[in-house]
């Protein structure tokens, strides 16, 4: 067996252990970066929001690439229309 053999063969293993691991807790997983992206969210459009964002300047170039995970978010919040002024996504 050549070591490039046996190095694929290594990771197919340690990829179908990680799936093992991993199987009963998906939907916590899952979740937990539902709510990571839900936090990165708020501070991305807390400053529109009225909330004091320190690196506003530095998420700005951000917001056309979030843009259509937006209309997703504020519904998950609760909110049934886009709070924001300047973004009409519903």
């Amino acid at each position: 067996m050549t070591e490039h053999q046996l190095m694929k063969s290594l990771k197919k293993i340690i990829s179908l252990y990680d799936e093992i691991i991993s199987l009963p807790h998906k939907t916590e997983i899952a979740r937990e970066f539902r709510d990571e992206d839900d936090l990165f969210m708020l501070l991305l459009y807390s400053e529109t929001l009225g909330i004091p964002n320190p690196v506003f300047y530095y998420t700005l170039e951000l917001y056309p690439y979030i843009l259509d995970k937006f209309h997703d978010w504020h519904l998950r919040m609760g909110m049934e229309h886009s709070p924001l002024d300047g973004i009409r996504c519903c």
